[in-house]
């Protein structure tokens, strides 16, 4: 288990309960009671340090490097899930995995950013970060939903879309902005979930729909809280702070009526239990199309118009 910089006491207290646990013989049943003594201690002790997060600490675990991906969730959500590749104009943009799936017995159209954890992993996925033939490969892919009348599902974890002169040349901008255009008037049902990072166009590009839902430790943002802070301050340092105003969490974007829903996680986060995780997802996912699947195209395209226009609040003299 690796432990994030406000875990460490949890920490230290474990590498103890392991320390003792290793003794043989008589001793380790003469401190079986301080075993668990201190087991009780780091339960009590993980409780406080969870029920009283900052942002920045659940931007942490968002970013946790033993954090589940999209890759560790499909399997264990959907069955019989078959990749597609490619754009048809330029690549195949393997920062974003698609394919058809069976969600119980409903076919599903998965499209989902993928970080990859190695070094190798990380560079073939290019860290989640998508280019422009990634968008459309994605749209693609939504395109041949909305053609056979299957849901979209699509997961979001992404530090923001590829920003490299070559993305930019071959139209980073116009890929995003025709994606937001054609998933905001697509007549199936579109739910999609941020399980990690959320952030700026790299993950609106693939995050329009009908349902918006979020792990309970995720953020969403248009910019990330270090290029925040980078402006307001001229300091990547102060990006706690950053985190703190900016109301990027899931609870906070709840609260502003911008998340239809929470996942919640497995106590201490996803990565400490990854097939519970996964579970609370394929239940929110199911619900949601469930719903989603009995109102009628029109009303379901007006509720996505009213729900996406109902963002934000104005304010006139």
């Amino acid at each position: 288990m690796e432990y994030l910089d406000f875990e460490k006491p949890v920490e230290e207290l474990n590498a103890k309960i392991e320390a003792l646990r290793n003794l043989e013989g008589s001793e380790a049943a003469e401190i079986s009671g301080e075993i668990a003594n201190l087991e009780k201690k780091s339960d009590k002790l993980l409780h406080t340090i969870f029920d009283n997060l900052t942002d920045w600490q659940v931007i942490k675990l968002a970013r946790h490097p033993q954090r589940p991906y999209s890759m560790d969730y499909i399997p264990l959500i959907f069955d019989e899930f078959e990749e597609l590749h490619g754009d048809r104009a330029f690549s195949d943009d393997k920062a974003v995995i698609g394919g058809l799936a069976k969600l119980g017995d409903q076919p599903v159209m998965v499209i989902a950013q993928q970080k990859g954890r190695t070094t190798k992993e990380k560079l073939k996925h290019n860290f989640g970060m998508m280019h422009p033939e990634g968008y459309r490969k994605a749209l693609r892919l939504m395109r041949m939903a909305e053609k056979f009348d299957i849901p979209i599902v699509t997961f979001i974890d992404t530090p923001g879309a590829y920003p490299g002169v070559q993305a930019e040349e071959r139209g980073q901008s116009e890929a995003i902005a025709v994606n937001l255009r054609e998933m905001s008037q697509m007549s199936v049902p579109i739910v999609c979930v941020v399980i990690g990072e959320g952030c700026s166009g790299g993950a609106v590009g693939i995050g329009v729909g009908d349902r918006f839902v979020m792990m309970e430790y995720s953020y969403f943002a248009t910019i990330s809280p270090e290029g925040c802070a980078s402006i307001l301050w001229k300091t990547a340092a102060k990006a706690a702070d950053a985190a703190e105003i900016m109301g990027i969490t899931a609870k906070r974007l709840f609260e502003l009526g911008i998340v239809d829903e929470i996942i919640k996680e497995p106590f201490g986060g996803a990565h400490r239990d990854v097939a519970a995780a996964a579970e609370s997802i394929k239940d929110c996912i199911r619900k949601e199309l469930s719903a989603l699947s009995a109102l009628s195209n029109d009303v379901r395209l007006e509720k996505r118009y009213d729900k996406l226009t109902s963002y934000g609040e104005f304010l006139t003299e």
